[in-house]
């Protein structure tokens, strides 16, 4: 059987695909991925067998690609970085196609940390991304505030089933309503992070009550202060 990759191409920018994913897919045969995904890659794809899907018929394109596969290399490229808020998808391809070599990728979530100048190794990063039930990431999204952490969060876009929809406007409500002083908590919020359609709204997340936002966003609630090496100048001084 032939190689299997599930590689993550970054958030939108074909300035943000790795060289080694550059170089896996360049020297690929076939090409599995969605429309949004391919596009960041589309210049990568000339003479590429490409197949773009949706979460509706996924499952079937992956089937009817394994009997066919021979020794050819199949490339399945996610935005982002393949090891968060994918596993999902990467689960049911070993499944699948039995071995699966993930090559990683730069995520939304490092760019908006980066832009927010909130550091990841002092914050809690959630994603609500996922199809299965998210009221224990509530929790977590509570605990972390009520912590002081600094919180990098991939909201839910689930427009058709309301009770799932969960995106900045009803993090913000729900927050609210668990007792949060919403007015006092500092948020940034950035669709479509390093394309040319790039927003960012900066604000409290009282604000973000009724607004609207894209499926391509990324929350960071900055709870961060300046916390310099001079602070610890007694591991060096006598």
């Amino acid at each position: 059987m032939g190689k299997v990759f599930a590689v993550g191409v970054g958030p939108g920018s074909p300035k943000y695909v790795t060289e080694i994913v550059r170089e896996i897919i360049q020297s690929c045969d076939i090409v599995i991925g969605y429309k949004y995904t391919l596009k960041t890659i589309e210049h990568l794809l000339q003479g590429k067998d490409v197949h773009e899907i949706t979460m509706n018929d996924q499952e079937k394109s992956y089937q009817e690609i394994l009997p066919k596969l021979g020794d050819k290399t199949l490339v399945i490229p996610f935005t982002g970085d393949v090891n968060f808020s994918e596993s999902e998808v990467v689960d049911r391809l070993i499944e699948i196609f039995g071995k699966v070599e993930i090559i990683p990728g730069i995520s939304s979530i490092q760019v908006a940390a980066s832009k927010a100048q909130v550091p990841l190794d002092k914050s809690k990063v959630i994603t609500m991304h996922v199809t299965t039930p998210i009221e224990d990431k509530k929790l977590e999204l509570q605990k972390a505030l009520i912590d002081g952490f600094s919180v990098v969060l991939v909201p839910r876009p689930w427009p058709k089933q309301p009770d799932k929809h969960f995106m900045p406007s009803e993090i913000a409500v729900y927050l609210r309503k668990n007792g949060f002083d919403t007015e006092k908590i500092k948020v940034h919020v950035f669709e479509a992070i390093t394309t040319e359609n790039e927003t960012r709204f900066t604000g409290t997340v009282k604000d973000l009550e009724g607004k609207e936002f894209s499926d391509l966003s990324v929350m960071v609630f900055n709870q961060s202060n300046l916390d310099s090496y001079m602070n610890y100048r007694w591991q060096w001084e006598n």
